[in-house]
């Protein structure tokens, strides 16, 4: 009788034993469903933060550097205010990403065309250094090759006044220089976000057919078609900024932008670069 007792309450202590162990185990897992532990959250969490967004090279600097090069346009010629829309960038990218912004250096040179940018550019070795550092490289070139301060195009060729046809003989040669330049400059610093300003037409009220028009969106539009191969390059649109503001935005040589027309070329390039 005694070992049969004994029998007995062993088997209904074994079984209390394993009813509360099933019960703690189902307690313990509701609450870490409910509940789960940091640990778990941890690491739940970690495989979100590969997918963050990542930040735009300018935001990710503690500075940008801006190295300009070309002709008048990126001198400032026109602007009193001796800023051009190289300066006007500097001040607009400061306050769009809050922090220092420097002009490494302005290469510029009013007059000159295409060839002479590559000419400098092979004779400078200082230009080449600031290229290299620069975070931001903004170029104008073409201008000059195409109208040569209106020789051919104000020649009396033509009755009508306006004649874009020595632009346009001249157009070829210098569209091969300004792809070589920007290829050069990419070989120099294939990092560095490469704005070329493109052109407008400064002579459109004197042009009643609108030739002039058609001959910039062309070159424009080869432009494009140079500065595409490349994959931090760009192209400014300049052309509709000056179509209906003509008088507002030239200065008075009715060739170079004046202040407020440099300031919308350097509103186009905060924007692109933003």
């Amino acid at each position: 009788m005694l070992s049969t007792r004994f029998l007995w309450r062993t088997v209904g202590l074994a079984a209390l034993l394993s009813t509360l162990l099933c019960v703690f185990g189902f307690v313990y897992a509701i609450n870490q469903i409910i509940f789960p532990s940091k640990t778990e959250q941890t690491e739940a969490a970690a495989p979100q933060e590969t997918v963050k967004p990542k930040e735009s090279s300018f935001a990710a600097k503690d500075k940008i550097q801006i190295v300009a090069i070309g002709d008048s346009l990126s001198a400032g010629t026109g602007d009193l205010s001796g800023r051009g829309y190289v300066g006007q960038t500097k001040e607009k990218l400061e306050k769009q990403f809050g922090k220092p912004v420097f002009i490494l250096n302005n290469f510029a040179i009013p007059g000159f065309k295409t060839s002479d940018i590559l000419k400098d550019m092979a004779a400078k070795k200082d230009m080449g250094s600031a290229i290299a550092q620069a975070d931001l490289i903004l170029l104008t070139a073409g201008g000059n090759d195409l109208f040569e301060g209106g020789q051919g195009i104000f020649s009396g060729q033509s009755d009508e006044g306006f004649n874009p046809k020595a632009a346009l003989d001249r157009m070829p040669e210098a569209l091969q220089r300004l792809g070589q330049i920007l290829d050069t400059l990419a070989k120099q610093n294939p990092n560095a976000v490469i704005c070329y300003v493109g052109l407008y037409h400064p002579f459109l009220d004197l042009d009643e057919k609108r030739e002039g028009s058609l001959l910039i969106q062309k070159w424009n539009q080869a432009a494009f078609e140079i500065t595409n191969r490349y994959p931090h390059m760009v192209v400014v649109p300049t052309a509709d900024l000056f179509e209906l503001n003509l008088n507002k935005y030239l200065y008075t040589d009715h060739f170079h932008p004046n202040q407020d027309g440099y300031e919308r070329i350097a509103e186009r390039i905060a924007q692109i670069v933003k």
